[in-house]
């Protein structure tokens, strides 16, 4: 490679909602003896999947996989209601790791369908979250995903609400509003926008380097939304070449001059730190500082007590009362992929 110089976005990498479920998921797996459960990935990244899957954790398609009364975590990205009644059900201990955001959505939609709403949902067919939205009220959901969708909506009954998922990039989220205000002006929409702060702020960060670069590199799974939205937001930009590699492994040699770089919200910093490592610039790297992200989102309610239970069962075995300072109230202060390196580090040596 010939790289000159490396501009690096920030933010990128883990968002919020991201380091609370895979620090949930790492406490769970300290917790419980393997295997436990998981309801779809975790979170949309290879790596972190496959570290999990070394630990022990079993990603599952269906709650109905999951044997009776075992540890089952549901991911990020949102789950159908009845997918969680029938998890409870089986009598599994259950954590829900949904993001507040996504929770957020589902308790949108759920009112303006108790409402007699018509709702037109800007989201990916397919995509765990979206899936897990429209089930909230299947009956009044109707997903679009373009412009030309939204043209192909019959005339819907009742008042219109629009909702959106929330790893949606800016530009394809605008397009399609102006186009369903343009079919149905009365439109309600939420007041504050349903898109994930995390996924336009790394956006916005990528936007203030991508055309200064010869290439762009995205970092994250083909299967992270917000991922694909970069690469998309890059080539908007005037991004001369977009790359989206899941390592440093699958860079290209010919790569050369200036290149900008990012990550998804699901991937984590020490891919990046790698990446650099392999790109090599003679010129060094640049941080490009765009917006300071502080929020922070509590682990899991469910998670919390199990916590607290775990405590003060050692506690009344040990003779020694559970702190303040135990991560069922609060762990802000850990970084979710530290947790997660220390856990694999312990296992493959213990």
């Amino acid at each position: 490679m010939a790289v000159n110089r490396v501009l690096l976005a920030e933010p990128r990498g883990f968002c919020a909602g991201v380091q609370m479920a895979i620090k949930g998921l790492t406490w769970m797996v300290r917790v419980f003896e393997p295997p436990v459960y998981c309801y779809h990935e975790i979170v949309h990244n290879k790596v972190v999947v496959e570290r999990f899957r070394a630990l022990g954790v079993v990603f599952v398609e269906r709650v109905e996989e999951v044997p009776p009364g075992a540890p089952l975590m549901l991911s990020a990205h949102g789950t159908a209601p009845e997918v969680v009644a029938a998890a409870r059900e089986r009598g599994c201990v259950v954590v829900n790791a949904v993001c507040p955001l996504v929770t957020k959505v589902h308790q949108e939609v759920k009112v303006r369908a108790k409402r007699g709403f018509s709702i037109v949902y800007v989201g990916h067919a397919g995509h765990d979250e979206a899936l897990g939205t429209t089930a909230v009220a299947p009956d009044a959901v109707h997903l679009v995903e373009d412009e030309a969708d939204v043209a192909a909506l019959p005339d819907l009954p009742g008042p219109v609400a629009l909702i959106a998922q929330t790893t949606l990039s800016v530009d394809e989220w605008s397009g399609v509003r102006e186009a369903v205000l343009q079919r149905f002006p009365e439109v309600w929409m939420p007041g504050r926008s349903d898109l994930c702060f995390a996924t336009t702020n790394r956006q916005t960060a990528l936007k203030a380097v991508a055309a200064a670069a010869d290439t762009v590199v995205v970092i994250g799974s083909d299967n992270s939304s917000n991922t694909v939205a970069l690469a998309k937001v890059a080539e908007r930009a005037g991004a001369g070449r977009v790359i989206r590699v899941n390592t440093a492994d699958e860079l290209p040699e010919d790569l050369a001059g200036t290149v900008a770089l990012t990550a998804g919200a699901s991937a984590p910093e020490e891919l990046v730190a790698e990446v650099v490592a392999r790109l090599d610039p003679t010129d060094g790297v640049e941080e490009v500082h765009v917006v300071e992200e502080e929020e922070y989102f509590p682990p899991p309610p469910e998670l919390r007590a199990l916590l607290r239970a775990v405590a003060t069962a050692a506690g009344t075995f040990f003779g020694t009362a559970p702190t303040a300072a135990h991560p069922a109230n609060d762990d802000r202060d850990l970084e979710a992929a530290t947790v997660l390196g220390e856990l694999v580090g312990q296992r493959a040596t213990g």
